[in-house]
């Protein structure tokens, strides 16, 4: 049989927690940064805005192959000789298995094919939505509008702000949009 040792509390010197690693700095990214002054909870006349329009998949709501959607709907712009400006906004709806997005352009005419008008006012408010907060920070979103404007958004869309390498530094930082058409 095996001897147990034991060990008095008193004389047992544990070892020295790790300090946690500090995350190097993320690489200089793209991603836009809002002023919130021009966007928390803030109303936009959408009167002059154009998109164009695509879907992307979703796995069980969660977007897959975003960059691949956002890069053709810029090749959709410049077939259609529209300009990109920058940061435009990059708007995904809600789906389980598809998603619509929409990229702003400019210099689109009414009645171009293949681009979006939505006209109305966007009610936005800029917030943090980390994993797991996001249905959170849609449905206060969605309730503050309707209770504002008297009825539910006629649709709810997201800007997401941040990359893989920012998005934990800027805790996630996303736009939601509550459309109302006129």
């Amino acid at each position: 049989m095996t001897e147990r040792r034991r060990i008095r509390v008193d004389d047992f010197k544990p070892r020295e927690p790790q300090a946690p690693s500090t995350p190097e700095p993320p690489a200089e990214c793209t991603c836009p940064r809002l002023d919130p002054d021009d966007w928390h909870n803030v109303e936009n006349d959408w009167s002059d805005i154009a998109f164009v329009r695509g879907a992307t998949n979703a796995v069980l709501g969660v977007p897959v192959g975003y960059d691949v959607a956002k890069a053709g709907l810029a090749e959709k712009a410049a077939r259609l000789g529209l300009t990109v400006p920058e940061d435009a906004m990059l708007l995904l709806g809600s789906g389980k298995f598809r998603r619509p997005i929409m990229l702003e352009v400019e210099g689109a005419k009414p009645g171009m094919k293949d681009v979006y008008f939505p006209g109305g006012i966007a009610h936005t408010w800029l917030v943090d939505a980390p994993w797991g907060e996001m249905q959170r920070a849609v449905d206060e979103a969605r309730d503050a509008a309707t209770e504002r404007h008297g009825r539910k958004p006629d649709d709810l869309w997201i800007w997401y702000l941040t990359c893989r390498e920012c998005s934990r530094e800027r805790n996630f930082e996303t736009l939601v949009v509550a459309h109302f058409r006129e």
